[in-house]
């Protein structure tokens, strides 16, 4: 359980607004749809998680895991490359924009393993469960 704690701050990142709702920062209506991996665990008991949901959300963690670590490695690469492109005195635009695309590829696995992430843990959850967390995260907004 210890080693998904850094994976769970990475993962509450892509659920989480960029943001603070406010006047100038509307909330983030997707992040709005989707639970938290350390939400739902902190409220696993309150919620009534069963076994199969707890080793289902488990599985899921560590696939994405797997997924994210190699990404990271790709990800420090291309951004490497990118770094060596831009810090020559000419910068060749088409080859720079050309790795940058690149790396934002990478970066886009990422952001799109996450979101299948949220989405299965989702999919876990009973409509009473996610209308709990619901409840009990708008309890936590209001008393911050």
């Amino acid at each position: 359980m210890t080693r998904l704690v850094p994976l769970l701050a990475v993962l509450c990142l892509g659920a989480a607004p960029a943001a603070a709702p406010g006047p100038g920062n509307p909330p983030d209506p997707i992040a709005g749809q989707l639970f938290p991996p350390e939400a739902v665990m902190q409220h696993q008991k309150r919620i009534g998680l069963g076994d199969a949901q707890r080793r289902s959300i488990t599985e899921t963690i560590s696939a994405l895991q797997a997924q994210v670590l190699e990404a990271q490695w790709d990800m420090q690469a291309e951004q490497q490359k990118l770094v060596e492109l831009l810090a020559r005195t000419r910068v060749n635009e088409a080859a720079a924009l050309e790795q940058a695309g690149r790396l934002m590829d990478v970066e886009r696995r990422v952001k799109r393993a996450h979101l299948a992430a949220l989405i299965r843990i989702k999919n876990v959850l009973t409509n009473e469960q996610q209308a709990r967390l619901r409840e009990l995260g708008a309890r936590e907004n209001d008393a911050k």
